[in-house]
């Protein structure tokens, strides 16, 4: 009796989506915790960091790509390292150019993203593996993916924190800030309520996937 495989193929539109959700950088995989816990006290650091880092993911994904094909193996880790780390000196000094208060607030952080787990594992994971085209769009999906959560805790922060979004007033003069939202303490209540919710909204949906096939 022969033996039949179903063969599974992903399109481009797979590629991208599945940074946003099904495998989202921080809700899924908690890729990256040092910078999503450490700058996202406030939206706009959130923003800033991770642009950032998807401009170094989404650069490094494709001279790795393009680059697969020469590099030997017994050196290709230390080759994606250096990659990524030119990329990163080019954002830390574009950002100290465009400004100075958001480079001093996000520090060295940004130097950090050198040995972003994300970045390097999406370099040997799949950009080491696939052609450029793919890997811009695993690029970005990531990028963006990971952007979106930084978004999610920092919006909440420095709304509970400071009573502001993006540093413009949301409440009265009376609003009571929660000073523990914009310490270390409340980065991980608030990546602890995001989770929850994400897991809590996955499982949902399966289940509704599950009751309607059942019923089908």
């Amino acid at each position: 009796m022969a033996n039949t495989t179903k063969q599974v193929t992903t399109t481009g539109t797979d590629e991208f989506l599945k940074g946003l959700w099904k495998q989202n950088p921080v809700f899924v995989q908690v890729l990256g915790m040092c910078p999503v816990l450490a700058v996202s006290n406030t939206a706009e650091n959130a923003l800033a960091m991770g642009l950032a880092t998807s401009f170094v993911l989404l650069m490094s994904n494709i001279v790795v790509s393009s680059i697969r094909n020469f590099v030997p193996k017994q050196v290709r880790i230390v080759t994606f390292i250096l990659i990524i780390a030119t990329f990163v000196t080019i954002v830390d000094y574009l950002i100290q150019a465009i400004s100075l208060e958001l480079h001093k607030a996000l520090g060295a952080f940004i130097s950090l993203i050198v040995v972003n787990c994300l970045i390097l594992g999406r370099a040997e994971a799949f950009a080491s593996k696939n052609g450029v085209f793919r890997s811009i769009l695993d690029g970005l999906g990531m990028g963006i993916g990971f952007t979106v959560a930084l978004l999610c805790l920092g919006a909440v922060r420095e709304i509970f924190g400071y009573g502001s979004l993006f540093g413009l007033q949301l409440f009265g003069d009376h609003y009571q800030e929660w000073v523990v939202m914009v310490l270390p303490a409340g980065g991980f209540f608030t990546l602890a309520g995001w989770l929850v919710f994400f897991n809590w909204f996955e499982q949902s949906r399966a289940r509704r996937e599950t009751l309607k096939e059942a019923t089908a």
